[in-house]
């Protein structure tokens, strides 16, 4: 019996068996033969990007960004869990299972999408998938039975929260977060999420989603980008341009660094003022947790916006894994040996 988590997001999706992981865009397109496909230099092994599920082949994540010409990426949680869930989620956990072998899965939702979807994502996922995954580089095909006996959905920011409480075989491995009360602001690409985390309690009080993603800071750049240059650029083909604060098109380089930089304080300033309204009675919390890809991106603007103590991330963590290792990590709490 395998354990695994998976977070199904709108920006990447992101899988970890506690030993391995990976990540990458939420991007689903169409798969179409190459007449060319040797990489141009030699590279690390990366995991497969293509794979078939019945008579349709896709391609995934970056390999569709470069190479379909169909392509597919959505903020709709309706579409995207009609569309492209099952698809993303079954190539994010085939290179860390045996075909057939039972798999255990802990994954999360948003906490405003937890209720509504909470069973039919379940139900998605909680089956005998059949695929066949396509050898990097060549035309071979292997079949895996992809069998997840059982899943279990948590509101998204506890991920973090079980990241940082538990160990890697599941125990308890922090009291300040097993007895204080710990806030996290998940900030993700569509969503950011509130919750509160009362000695390991959910707090209903506490917790809701907003439409507060990055997502509405890469829109801003865009839209500034589009006045700049006349192209219209999709936002997950914004991500290394706003990383490295510049980003070429047809031929000319633009600086981002001003844009970026208004884009994130105001989308920080929205955020803290949510959080402040949401948590105005709750003037007792211990600390708050800043996590998700989008809060490292918006730690400098947001933490001094923020009335309490914020608990630094590791420099040396990518904050886009803190909720995938956290469902790992309850994975093996629920049913490690």
């Amino acid at each position: 019996m395998k354990v695994l988590g998976a977070d199904i997001g709108f920006g990447y999706t992101k899988a970890s068996d506690g030993k391995q992981f990976q990540v990458f865009k939420s991007v689903v397109g169409e798969a179409n033969e190459a007449q060319f496909s040797e990489t141009l230099l030699p590279g690390a092994t990366v995991f497969p990007r293509h794979i078939q599920i019945g008579n349709q082949s896709f391609f995934i994540g970056e390999l569709a960004e470069q190479q379909s010409r169909g392509r597919g990426f959505t903020l709709d949680q309706n579409q995207f869990l009609g569309q492209y869930a099952r698809t993303l989620a079954l190539a994010a956990m085939a290179p860390f299972v045996d075909s057939g072998d039972p798999v255990r899965l802990v994954t999360g939702l948003p906490i405003s999408f937890f209720r509504k979807y909470k069973e039919p994502l379940t139900n998605l996922l909680q089956t005998r998938h059949t695929i066949h995954v396509v050898k990097t580089g060549t035309p071979e095909r292997e079949e895996k039975i992809i069998n997840i006996e059982r899943v279990r959905v948590i509101p998204q920011p506890f991920g973090s929260m079980f990241n940082l409480m538990l160990s890697d075989i599941g125990k308890p491995a922090s009291q300040r977060f097993i007895s204080e009360k710990i806030g996290i602001i998940d900030v993700g690409f569509r969503t950011a999420d509130y919750t509160i985390s009362e000695k390991t309690r959910y707090s209903e009080r506490g917790s809701q989603s907003s439409d507060s993603g990055i997502a509405v800071a890469y829109t801003a750049i865009a839209n500034a980008l589009q006045e700049k240059s006349g192209v219209n650029i999709e936002l997950y083909r914004l991500y290394d341009g706003v990383s490295k604060g510049t980003i070429k098109i047809k031929g000319k380089r633009y600086d981002l660094s001003g844009i970026v930089q208004h884009a994130f304080q105001q989308l920080a300033t929205r955020i803290a003022q949510e959080v402040n309204r949401l948590w105005a009675d709750d003037w007792d919390i211990d600390a708050i947790v800043l996590t998700g890809g989008g809060g490292t991106a918006l730690a400098p603007f947001l933490t001094p916006l923020l009335e309490g103590e914020v608990l630094p991330m590791p420099a040396d963590q990518d904050a886009r894994l803190n909720n995938v290792f956290g469902y790992w990590k309850y994975g093996q709490h629920l049913w490690g040996a």
